[in-house]
C-alpha cells in the first residue's frame, strides 16, 4: 500500500470519527436545548418598552407584565428605554440573546422609522413577531370657535379656507403628525402643520386656540373634551370605540376606508426558538380574555385583540408599506 492511500484512509476514518463524534454531541445538546425551552422561563423577564413611563404604550406594557409574572411565577420588568424614535430600545432587544427573556412592547411607530430613520436594523427580519395585543383610536378634534360639527363639515371649511387652518401635532413624523397627514391627503386639503413636544403641549396648544384642528390619542384628548375646551368630531378606526361610542368613524364622516389606529405589539429577538414563541403567544392571548385585563385596557381607551404571530408579521409589513407612502408624499424628513 503507497504512503499516499494510507494517508487518505487515516484522513477518511478521521473524518469518519468526527462525524460520529458531532452527532453524538448533537444528540446529547438536543434534550438539554428542549429541557432548556420547557423550563422557560427560567429567569425574570425584561419586557423593553421604548418610551418614557406612564405612556399608554407603557401602561399597557406594564398590564401584560404583571398578568405573565402572575402566570409564571417569574418576574416580568419593565425596562423604559426612551430615544430617538423608539429605535433606541428597539435596537436592544434587537441585540439580545434570543431565549424569550428579552422581549419588546411597542406600539405602531415601529413601522414608520423604516422610512424615518437610518436603521442598523430591520424589524421585519431582526425581530421575530409574537403578538398583536390591542389598538387605541386617535381622536380628530378641533378648537370650539371651529364651526364645523363632523368629519365632513371640517373638509369642506379646509377646501374653502386653503392653508388658513392650522393642526397641532406631538412632533414631526409621530403618530398624530402622520394621522393628519393620511387624512389631508384622501380629504385633499391644504392645512398648515405645527409641530410640538408631545401630546400634551400639542393639545394645550389646541386648547389655546393656537392650532384649529388635531389627531391625538383618546386619552390624551377626552378629557378636555368632557371639559367643553375642544370639541372631538371623530374616531380614526374602522368601527367606533368602546369608550365613547356616540362618536362616529372618520370613515362613517366623509373617508370611506379611512382606518388609523396606535396598536401594540409585543416581539422578540429574531432567532428565539419557536416553542417559546408560542408559549409567549399563547399566555397573553389567555390573558387578553380575562374580563380583568379587557376593563383595565377598556379604561385606557385601548381595545384587547390578540392572534397568531403570523399575523403580526403581516400586518408589520402592511403598515411599513402605508406609511412609506404617506411620508414620501408628504416629503417628511427629519433633522
Amino acid at each position: 500500500m503507497s504512503r499516499q492511500t494510507q494517508e487518505t484512509r487515516d484522513i477518511s476514518m478521521n473524518n469518519s470519527v468526527f462525524v460520529v463524534l458531532m452527532m453524538l454531541v448533537a444528540g446529547l445538546a438536543w434534550p438539554a436545548a428542549a429541557a432548556q425551552i420547557d423550563r422557560y422561563p427560567a429567569r425574570p423577564i425584561r419586557i423593553v418598552v421604548p418610551f418614557t413611563p406612564g405612556g399608554s404604550n407603557d401602561l399597557v406594557g406594564r398590564v401584560v407584565a404583571q398578568k405573565l409574572n402572575e402566570a409564571w411565577g417569574q418576574p416580568a420588568i419593565i425596562d423604559n428605554r426612551p430615544g430617538a424614535g423608539s429605535t433606541i430600545g428597539i435596537e436592544i432587544v434587537v441585540r439580545a440573546t434570543p431565549d424569550g427573556h428579552t422581549l419588546l412592547t411597542t406600539s405602531g411607530g415601529i413601522a414608520t422609522t423604516v422610512t424615518l430613520y437610518r436603521l442598523s436594523f430591520n424589524p421585519v427580519t431582526d425581530l421575530a413577531p409574537v403578538v398583536l395585543m390591542a389598538r387605541m383610536p386617535y381622536l380628530l378634534a378641533v378648537h370650539p370657535s371651529v364651526p364645523a360639527k363632523s368629519a365632513q363639515e371640517l373638509i369642506n371649511l379646509a377646501r374653502a379656507q386653503p392653508g388658513k387652518l392650522i393642526f397641532a401635532s406631538s412632533g414631526a413624523g409621530t403618530s398624530s403628525h402622520l394621522t393628519m397627514e393620511m387624512f389631508r391627503s384622501l380629504a385633499k386639503i391644504d392645512v398648515l402643520h405645527v409641530p410640538y413636544k408631545g401630546g400634551g403641549p400639542a393639545v394645550n396648544a389646541l386648547v389655546g386656540g393656537e392650532v384649529q384642528m388635531i389627531f391625538n390619542v383618546i386619552t390624551g384628548t377626552l378629557p378636555q373634551a368632557r371639559a367643553g375646551r375642544i370639541r372631538v368630531l371623530a374616531v380614526s378606526t374602522a368601527q367606533r370605540a368602546e369608550l365613547v361610542p356616540e362618536l362616529p368613524t372618520v370613515a362613517e364622516s366623509g373617508l370611506p376606508g379611512f382606518d388609523v389606529s396606535s396598536w401594540y405589539n409585543m416581539f422578540a429577538p429574531a432567532g428565539t426558538p419557536r416553542r417559546i414563541v408560542q408559549r409567549i403567544n399563547a399566555e397573553i392571548n389567555r390573558m387578553l380574555q380575562q374580563p380583568e385585563v379587557r376593563k383595565r385596557f377598556l379604561a385606557l381607551g385601548v381595545t384587547p385583540l390578540g392572534g397568531t404571530p403570523e399575523a403580526l408579521g403581516d400586518y408589520l409589513k402592511f403598515e411599513i408599506a402605508r406609511w412609506e407612502k404617506v411620508i414620501k408624499e408628504a416629503g417628511i424628513k427629519l433633522e
